[in-house]
């Protein structure tokens, strides 16, 4: 299969809240894995239903412990079978200092740092 990414990504053991922004309904926080990301975009686990084209708020604890904030719109979504969905979505908006704090740890993980 042909890459399509633009940029490498790699796997965070972290979670993510979310929380649709195009609804007055109250934010719901729900926990989501991180399968991998890169500096435009996120895959993850989760056993809430998003809808594709959705706008979330969310904050993505990185391996340093720091919280980035940034909003997701969801791009693909395959249904698990078991009540998990695997999602991919793009940052939006996310500045480029928070992206390059997620491509750095890329780049010191491709040279063999243990993070």
């Amino acid at each position: 299969m042909e890459e399509r990414r633009k940029n490498r990504r790699m796997a965070l053991t972290s979670k993510l809240l979310i929380k649709r922004m195009d609804q007055s309904e109250e934010a719901e926080e729900v926990s989501i894995e991180v399968t991998d990301a890169s500096k435009t975009g996120v895959g993850f686990l989760c056993s809430a239903q998003l809808t594709i084209g959705a706008v979330y708020e969310s904050f993505l604890t990185i391996w340093t412990k720091e919280v980035l904030h940034a909003f997701l719109e969801i791009t693909r979504v395959d249904d698990k079978g078991d009540g998990t969905y695997d999602y991919g979505a793009i940052f939006i908006g996310m500045t480029e200092v928070d992206a390059g704090r997620i491509e750095n740890y890329g780049t010191m993980r491709n040279m063999g740092v243990k993070i």
